[in-house]
């Protein structure tokens, strides 16, 4: 079994984190379970003062999932050469020309467009 990867915390502390064991629960699966959707990439995980967490704007708590195109939105730009810091400031800064930043475009109408820009970042 591989080590689960970290990223380093690069997000403003009023991001949210949720351990393990509470995405767990919000996705019904074992802990082993996320920490395998970390390790296969369906998921970014940091630790912020040691303690593992994923963001909790990754999972749409309603529905019990992760939210719609977040692996295939990872994937994109992990093939792209992105770093999973790189990949987490990109989510959470600010767009002016998205309704904020684009994690919470993913929530809305606008994943596709999230999508379509990353694809262009990666080329």
């Amino acid at each position: 079994m591989s080590a689960i990867p970290y990223a380093d915390d690069v997000l403003d502390p009023s991001v949210s984190l949720l351990q393990f064991a509470d995405v767990a629960k919000i996705l019904d699966v074992p802990k082993t379970r996320v920490e395998q959707l970390v390790r296969d990439r369906q998921l970014l995980a940091l630790k912020r003062s040691r303690v593992p967490g994923v963001p909790e704007q990754f999972l749409d708590a309603s529905k019990g999932t992760i939210v719609k195109g977040l692996p295939g939105l990872l994937a994109v730009l992990h093939d792209g050469g992105y770093e999973d810091e790189e990949i987490l400031r990109w989510l959470f800064t600010e767009d002016e020309s998205l309704p904020g930043a684009p994690v919470a475009a993913l929530h809305g109408d606008l994943m596709r467009e999230v999508i379509r820009r990353a694809q262009a970042m990666a080329f």
